[in-house]
């Protein structure tokens, strides 16, 4: 997982692959420390997916830009667009499906 650290790094990443993910977390969120390496772990079923990591207290704009009001938070984007999110409680089986479903339609 690439760290960024700013909303052009996350627009980058999003736009010069055809799935990405952004795992945004917090840093006093004792969760996004705990979730984040299960999320890593899972990527590694899918290296098609370009994965970045952004912490919204050094980059709040990525907050407004994609109202991102809770972390952690996974935005996960095909070809550019915002597929699907989960936020607070990321729940890692759901995570694999909706990874799963949504490469479906590269």
């Amino acid at each position: 997982m690439h760290t960024i650290s700013s909303l052009a790094e996350l627009h980058t990443a999003v736009d010069q692959h055809d799935a990405a993910l952004a795992f945004i977390s917090g840093p006093n969120c004792s969760v996004c420390h705990a979730i984040q390496p299960r999320v890593e772990e899972l990527l590694k079923q899918f290296p098609a997916v370009y994965a970045v990591h952004a912490d919204i207290a050094e980059t709040p704009e990525i907050s407004g830009q994609y109202t991102v009001f809770s972390v952690p938070a996974v935005l996960f984007f095909i070809h550019g667009k915002e597929i699907f999110r989960q936020a607070r409680f990321i729940l890692i089986d759901d995570l694999e499906e909706d990874i799963k479903q949504a490469l479906n339609l590269i």
